[in-house]
Formats: C-alpha cells, sequence, structure tokens
C-alpha cells in the first residue's frame, strides 16, 4: 500500500476519532478539573481572546511534533497529526467563527446541518455553569428537540410561590 493511501486512511480516522476524544475531554476534563480555564468560554468574552483558548494551543502542540515527525519517514504519524488539523481548522471556522462569531459576521444557518450544530452549541452555553449542560460534541450533536428537553428536566424546579 502506498503512503499516499496511509496518510489518507490514518487521517480520516484521527479526524473521526477527534469527536470521540473531544466530547470526553469536553464533559470530563473541561467541565470537570479543568473548569477554572474552560469556564472563561461560558462567560462573556472581554478582548480578542479567552483562557479557554490555551485548548487550542494545547492541541496544536501535540499536533505539531506528530507532522513533524511524520513528515520524516512515518506516514501514520503523519496521519494522525493532518486529521488533528483538519479537526481544528473544522473547529475553528464552525464554532469560532460560525457560531461564536469571532470573525464578525452576520450569517445564521437557517436549515441543514450547520444549523442543528449552531443550535446545540448555544444550548450548550445555555447553562453558565460546570454542571448542568448538554451537548459536549461539536461535529455529531443531537436533535435540538432532544438538547431542549434535557435542559429542561435539568432545570431547577421553583414552587409556585416563587
Amino acid at each position: 500500500m502506498s503512503q499516499f493511501w496511509i496518510v489518507l486512511g490514518v487521517s480520516f480516522v484521527s479526524f473521526v476519532g477527534m469527536e470521540a476524544f473531544a466530547w470526553c475531554f469536553h464533559r470530563y476534563i473541561m467541565h470537570g478539573p479543568l473548569w477554572f480555564i474552560h469556564k472563561t468560554h461560558h462567560r462573556p468574552r472581554h478582548g480578542l481572546f479567552e483562557l479557554n483558548d490555551l485548548f487550542a494551543l494545547l492541541f496544536a502542540a501535540i499536533a505539531a511534533p506528530l507532522f513533524y515527525f511524520g513528515a520524516r519517514g512515518y506516514p501514520p504519524l503523519l496521519g494522525i497529526a493532518l486529521g488533528m488539523i483538519g479537526y481544528g481548522l473544522a473547529y475553528f471556522l464552525v464554532h469560532d467563527v460560525l457560531v461564536h462569531r469571532r470573525i464578525g459576521h452576520r450569517f445564521t444557518p437557517a436549515r441543514g446541518y450547520l444549523r442543528r450544530v449552531h443550535q446545540a452549541h448555544h444550548m450548550h452555553h445555555a447553562v453558565r455553569e460546570r454542571d448542568g449542560a448538554v451537548s459536549f460534541g461539536f461535529l455529531m450533536t443531537p436533535r435540538p428537540e432532544k438538547l431542549a428537553k434535557k435542559l429542561r428536566e435539568r432545570a431547577p424546579q421553583r414552587s409556585p410561590a416563587e
């Protein structure tokens, strides 16, 4: 098998695998012990950057040596790096640009897959605290109706007197 097909196949698996990794990392690490960093993403942003951007640097620091050594003769490492880089690019374009408008625009998807991702992420941000959030994935998100139901179920119950 040529190196091209090895790199292409591993890149695809790496890209898809990043979604599972990102879900677990977001749910159990970012909304867990590293909440003190991630909470900056759940609050109004002041300025161009937020402390949460350190996570992007972390993943870039992992992908860079994989790319370096992969490009020097070990195709599977190059494939892993390219999958991570592709996922990071997709994340930046959809999450940072489309959803959070870190580069100004007025486009809001009206239907389809991008609308679903957009809604799911805004529902994730409906909870500003560490616990109780929904939708920790990025590419594969539950239907908005399902997320809305979970949010209603998790909302604190108020007595009629309140």
